[in-house]
């Protein structure tokens, strides 16, 4: 590893909420890396987290399910809690890279990032929660950068396919890429898909709180972005797909938020003239629309009451048809999903002026992996926590709050998730 580990610091990275749902897939895939033996030295790392007893059983599960006997006894444990502040105070000065798993980040997030930023180490999450995010960066990134710590949110499936899939769609792109639609199919197996409770949680908290996410908007006191080339029309509410042959609707995670910042970064900071991106979600057929339809108005009428969120989040299984539940996916439930992100994107050739007249030419990419909750987020979190051990001369200025796109643009990223089984690929457009 690049980054100096010293007595005083004695980790490369810390697995913060390591007993939680997501956690214990963290801890499975930094043993793995750690396992590889990077070409840059080993890997020292460790688990945090409240229970010392409940983080000696997630070792000795992924013991056993890695056929790692070592993990039990050369892990090291840190005992820190999210509501005593000197707990994370003393984790975070031992640590190069915190990976954060305890949501939701809106509850959880901000104690872990203030510790990260006064005792200089790294921060990283996998929120796709826009309220969180956006607001570390309004509060956090002058402290941030000032320590020359970096903090960098939705490290996740929020947002890393569809952040990192714009940067790589504008790379392979000959000319000026101006605008981007991307449509994401997510395909199960038999027992169908699942999510677990804390993200069923973020969902019903960050849409109660929507009006806050605006306030803070204007906080910031940003100009618009200039659009290049031709305006893209907006599509409607639901409707038929060609490009994945279903029915979509808009995709109302973290994604289009994420990506606007890092096109704004690379605006102000690079020079680069903005994309202009729009995201959609595949539902399926007729039947699957009208399903949630109701559901989703059944929904946005309860979280606007106490009682609503509250009945909402106690039992996520009945409310959300199964679609989330306590007990989270089961391992065969995780084996037969997959994710494919297709990006449509549309621009002016090298020899064209954008300014003038319509788009004359087109690109297709697309980002594929496995699951994309605890698989794929887990993946491009180590991931990403690795590139920033490794590559930290190539990351902007000396520190702050940053998108994953904004980060990590000038790193090989893309290149080691398509070695972690998260695949970048330009194909046919037409």
């Amino acid at each position: 590893m690049a980054a100096a580990v010293t007595s005083r610091r004695p980790y490369h990275i810390i697995v913060f909420g390591a007993t939680g749902f997501t956690g214990r897939f963290v801890v499975d895939e930094v043993a793995r890396c750690a396992a590889e033996k990077p070409a840059g030295g080993p890997l020292k790392w460790a688990v945090a987290g409240r229970s010392r007893r409940r983080l000696e059983e997630t070792l000795e599960q992924a013991a056993e399910r890695l056929s790692m006997p070592e993990l039990r006894t050369d892990t090291e444990i840190i005992v820190a809690d999210v509501s005593i502040e000197e707990s994370l105070a003393v984790m975070c000065q031992q640590g190069v890279v915190v990976l954060n798993c305890v949501g939701p980040y809106r509850f959880y997030g901000e104690p872990v990032v203030k510790a990260c930023i006064e005792n200089g180490a790294h921060y990283v999450d996998i929120s796709g929660e826009p309220q969180f995010l956006e607001r570390m960066q309004l509060e956090y990134h002058t402290k941030a950068s000032d320590k020359g710590v970096y903090v960098i949110g939705s490290c996740g499936f929020d947002s890393i396919p569809a952040d990192l899939g714009i940067l790589y769609t504008r790379r392979h792109f000959k000319g000026t890429l101006t605008a981007v639609e991307s449509f994401l199919n997510i395909s199960s197996g038999p027992e169908g898909l699942c999510g677990h409770d804390a993200t069923w949680q973020s969902a019903v908290y960050g849409f109660a709180d929507s009006g806050s996410l605006r306030q803070l908007r204007r906080k910031f006191g940003h100009k618009p972005l200039p659009v290049v080339g031709a305006k893209v029309q907006k599509r409607g509410f639901v409707f038929f797909s060609k490009e994945i042959e279903q029915y979509v609707i808009p995709f109302i995670g973290s994604d289009p938020s994420v990506v606007k910042r890092t096109q704004r970064f690379l605006y102000e900071e690079e020079q680069q003239l903005p994309v202009q991106y729009s995201a959609y979600v595949g539902v399926g057929g007729l039947i699957s629309v009208v399903k949630l339809f109701c559901g989703g108005l059944f929904f946005w009428f309860m979280v606007k009451f106490g009682l609503g969120r509250k009945l909402l989040t106690t039992f996520p299984s009945f409310f959300s048809f199964g679609m989330f539940s306590k007990a989270g996916p089961t391992i065969k439930q995780i084996e037969d999903t997959c994710f494919s992100l297709t990006f449509f994107g549309e621009g002016y050739s090298e020899d064209t002026d954008p300014s003038q007249g319509r788009p004359n030419a087109k690109i297709c990419t697309q980002v594929i992996g496995a699951e994309p909750g605890y698989v794929a987020t887990v993946s491009t979190m180590v991931q990403s926590a690795v590139t920033l051990l490794n590559e930290l001369h190539s990351l902007p200025r000396r520190g702050g709050v940053y998108t994953p796109g904004a980060a990590f643009y000038k790193t090989s990223l893309i290149d080691r998730l398509h070695n972690h089984g998260i695949k970048f690929s330009v194909r046919d457009h037409q």
